[in-house]
């Protein structure tokens, strides 16, 4: 009886997969007048599908010119809105052009579910009025976001601490930083938070406390060097960002040799974010396979998904001085049965000088055998060459490196698993 399982489950697939073709069809069949309309109309140019009407509640207003002239297009799938059922990050693919310099391909990110933006809203709302809906608009003017109207200087940790990851325990430094080089104005450069309009710092405020994934690639651009996509602008609660590449995910299967360097380059960025010279921890609080992209042309690693950062600045930490702020800290290793999941207290991150947790977080989620991902394990330096294997210092590496056997063991496995790493690839890349 056992063996007639598969076929059934077989059957079952297919009859699936043919009522899902159907299904579609049907769909397509009763959207046909929405379907041609969607193709000739661009959505982009719609004040209220950006909802640049919620504005000062959006994310800025920097490339709305360029929306509002047809810049920025939808690639073809993008522009019908009943495949917006399965698009639950609200992440789209566009085309934007210049005049001069023709069309490249760019990210649209709306920086949280539909619902999520509702409940941000709702939250507005209640704050100011007590009731889930009201005029946005005026409501913005009442909550904690307008705080800071008026001749404030500086924006204080006081003030937004723990708001979210990026703030979870932010310095003066990190905060002068982000307002000197927030990218949602015309007089960017100045840390001056008096220098911002009234509706330009409620955007600020909100996008600190909703994503901050735009302040984290403003604050540390890929201009200087650091691994993330690169910011463009926005115009209402649609971000544009530059376009990467394919998923790390794509390159699972790649040719060995293509793993080992992606596999070295994940290990840079791990120290790169960790130990620099501006003295910024970065810590990856979600390392997964779609959080890393790859670029086409160069085959560089860049982090694609960055709203999940918690910042540390160790010249504060070494100024204050916590409790057992220079004992080197190890991450704890906690085997679980979900994908791409860690252990981590975002505390102790902010309050220690030496941490692992990006190397943990590179090796266990990514690396090692520990790493599993639509189904797939083994990692991505899964099944080496065998004179790789039969050697077993590989193996020994990403183990210690993603569960030490050894006090302080990932530190040094990390380190040499980059040294090992950078071997197996060669001078040249």
């Amino acid at each position: 009886m056992l063996r007639f399982l598969p076929l059934k489950l077989g059957r079952l697939y297919r009859c699936l997969k043919l009522l899902f073709v159907v299904g579609l069809f049907i769909v397509l069949l009763m959207n046909t007048h929405n379907l041609f309309t969607s193709f000739q109309k661009n959505e982009l140019t719609d004040r209220r599908f950006i909802q640049l009407n919620k504005c000062p509640a959006c994310f800025g207003t920097s490339w709305c010119r360029k929306f509002m002239n047809g810049q920025v297009t939808f690639e073809s799938w993008g522009r019908l809105r009943f495949l917006d059922v399965f698009n639950v990050k609200n992440v789209y693919f566009a085309q934007y052009g210049e005049p001069r310099e023709g069309t490249r391909r760019i990210v649209l990110k709306r920086l949280g579910s539909s619902q999520e933006l509702a409940d941000i809203d709702q939250k507005i709302c209640k704050r100011a009025t007590g009731r889930p809906r009201c005029d946005l608009i005026q409501a913005m003017y009442k909550t904690e976001f307008a705080r800071l109207n008026g001749d404030v200087r500086l924006l204080t940790p006081e003030v937004v601490e723990g708001w979210s990851d990026l703030v979870h325990c932010p310095s003066q430094r990190l905060l002068d930083r982000i307002v000197r080089r927030y990218a949602e104005t015309k007089d960017s450069g100045s840390f001056l938070l008096k220098n911002l309009k009234d509706t330009e710092r409620m955007q600020l405020l909100m996008t600190l406390a909703f994503n901050p994934e735009p302040l984290v690639l403003q604050s540390f651009p890929s201009d200087e060097g650091w691994p993330f996509a690169k910011y463009l602008g926005a115009c209402g609660r649609m971000v544009a960002v530059n376009y990467v590449g394919e998923e790390l995910w794509s390159f699972f299967n790649a040719p060995w040799e293509k793993r080992v360097d992606l596999a070295k380059q994940l290990m840079d960025i791990a120290e790169q974010l960790t130990n620099n010279d501006f003295d910024f921890a970065l810590y990856l609080l979600d390392v997964s396979f779609d959080n890393f992209a790859v670029g086409p042309r160069d085959g560089k690693v860049i982090v694609v998904d960055a709203e999940n950062v918690v910042v540390a600045d160790k010249r504060q930490i070494k100024q204050n001085k916590p409790e057992n702020y220079d004992v080197w800290y190890e991450s704890k290793f906690e085997e679980c049965e979900k994908e791409a999941c860690l252990s981590f207290s975002k505390d102790i991150l902010c309050s220690r000088v030496t941490v692992d947790h990006n190397y943990y977080a590179i090796c266990q989620n990514l690396l090692s055998r520990y790493a599993t991902w639509r189904g797939s394990t083994g990692g991505l330096l899964h099944d080496p060459p065998p004179h790789i294997a039969k050697d077993g210092q590989l193996d020994s590496l990403l183990d210690e490196c993603a569960n030490p056997k050894k006090r302080y063991g990932r530190f040094q496995a990390g380190k040499e698993l980059r040294e090992y790493l950078t071997q197996l690839v060669g001078p040249a890349r």
